[in-house]
C-alpha cells in the first residue's frame, strides 16, 4: 500500500478533469481524492497497492481525455488507510 500526493499543472479545470479521475480510481480499486486548486491545478491523493496508484498517476498525465497535463508534481506520504473510496472534493 502507497499513498502519493499530487498536483496537476496544465489545461486540468474545466476538462472533466476530476470525474474522469475518480471513474479510473475506481476502476483500478484506489482510494483518496481530488479537487480543483484556485491556481488552476488540480490536486489528489491516491492511496492503495502501488502499481495500481502509479498506474493512475500515468493515466492521469497521458490519457486524459480532454486534459492537456504539463507538469505533474508527486510527493510520497505515509498511507493512513483513511479512505474507504475515492472522491471529488469541493
Amino acid at each position: 500500500m502507497i499513498r502519493k500526493h499530487c498536483f496537476f499543472s496544465g489545461k486540468v479545470q474545466g476538462v472533466f478533469f476530476r470525474a474522469n479521475t475518480k471513474e479510473q480510481a475506481k476502476k483500478r480499486g484506489v482510494n483518496g481524492w481530488v479537487m480543483n486548486l484556485r491556481d488552476g491545478r488540480v490536486e489528489a491523493v491516491f492511496e492503495g497497492p502501488e502499481d495500481k496508484v502509479m498506474n493512475l498517476i500515468e493515466w492521469c498525465k497521458n490519457e486524459q481525455p480532454h486534459a492537456k497535463v504539463d507538469g505533474v508534481e508527486v510527493q510520497d506520504e505515509k498511507p493512513t488507510g483513511e479512505f474507504d473510496s475515492f472522491f471529488v472534493k469541493r
